[in-house]
């Protein structure tokens, strides 16, 4: 097939584009190389149609022949600055509506979406007398005492993570959070009215080679490693007993190119699944296990806190093992011990 894949030359679509070719697939690449992951001046590497997505006329060039595109554009990044709102509202948001109407334009009916774990906010957890429970707002005198565990929102008493699958409702924290949440939105609304098909791919925590070292948009695994390579220790807030789901970008390559050549299968609409290596792993492990193979100093437990974090999320992987065939292959501990000594991404 002929897939025009957005975003192209950045850290999770040059994975994808290696993976869709490698699978025989012909990849018509396009990056708006925004200087904040890419740096000033950058070049479009070979095969990438240096444009933006919020240019309707290159759209219309790019999309003839497409049979499905595979969307990874995006401003990307914590975004708990209100400033940074009218950011992602612009690359995000406007983007994808922009690329949607294109595609409605060339008739093009099929789209892998690169959603994420955000979209959840806080995840969902357990009580053992509420049931199942979204967590109530974490309190400020608990985080002030070191107590990071939010209460359950009816009894006030203690609760348990859990995994969460595809059906729980969307509760996002951050101006990222709010856009990919539009950005399913967008999709949902494309698919009725072209009755299309879509996979949205809701990614946990991106890693592995190329992954981006020195900007702000850099994952809690590059700056830990950055910090090893200084000589001095991964500062971990909180605890470092937050839960999550970290993903190897080999796995979401993978899932992607799974998704690419199964949508279209079934009805028309929107369809989403969790990318998760499906184990979970805390944040302080992954400080130590970047320290024990770099030979750096352990990691540092600061007790720092910032009410805007999500304390716990992981998700269930089973959507997509049984729908799209996808299973993670790179454990956390393996993959995470790669990572101290992989090469990374500098502007």
């Amino acid at each position: 097939m002929k897939v025009l894949l957005t975003g192209a030359a950045g850290f999770i679509g040059s994975h994808i584009a290696g993976a869709l070719r490698t699978a025989g697939h012909e990849v018509v690449g396009v990056d708006a190389l925004l200087p904040q992951a890419h740096g000033d001046g950058s070049t479009s590497p070979e095969g990438v149609v240096a444009g933006d997505v919020r240019d309707p006329a290159l759209l219309d060039r790019l999309l003839r022949g497409i049979d499905v595109v595979c969307h990874q554009a995006a401003s990307v990044g914590n975004g708990v600055d209100a400033q940074d709102l009218p950011g992602y509202a612009a690359h995000n948001d406007h983007g994808t509506a922009t690329l949607l109407a294109a595609m409605a334009r060339a008739g093009t009916s099929r789209l892998v979406l690169a959603s994420s774990v955000v979209v959840y906010g806080e995840g969902r957890f357990v009580c053992p007398r509420d049931g199942d429970v979204p967590p109530a707002p974490r309190r400020a005198d608990d985080l002030a005492r070191g107590r990071f565990d939010p209460r359950c929102p009816r009894c006030d008493g203690e609760i348990t993570p859990r995994l969460v699958e595809e059906s729980a409702p969307f509760a996002p924290r951050s101006g990222y959070a709010a856009s990919k949440v539009a950005q399913e939105h967008y999709t949902a609304s494309w698919c009725t009215l072209e009755s299309a098909h879509a996979v949205a791919l809701r990614y946990h925590n991106a890693y592995g080679p190329g992954m981006p070292a020195d900007t702000p948009y850099s994952g809690v695994a590059a700056i830990f490693r950055s910090a090893l390579e200084r000589g001095e220790a991964p500062r971990v807030f909180e605890d470092g007993r937050q839960l999550r789901d970290f993903v190897h970008v080999a796995d979401i390559a993978r899932a992607n190119v799974l998704a690419v050549e199964a949508v279209g299968a079934g009805p028309p609409g929107l369809r989403a699944f969790n990318v998760c290596s499906g184990r979970t792993f805390t944040i302080g492990d992954m400080a130590a296990r970047m320290s024990e193979v770099l030979g750096g100093p352990e990691p540092e437990i600061t007790g720092e806190h910032r009410s805007f974090d999500v304390r716990h999320v992981a998700a269930c992987p089973e959507a997509a093992r049984e729908e799209l065939g996808f299973e993670a292959a790179v454990g956390p501990e393996v993959g995470i011990g790669e990572l101290a000594t992989a090469s990374l991404r500098h502007r």
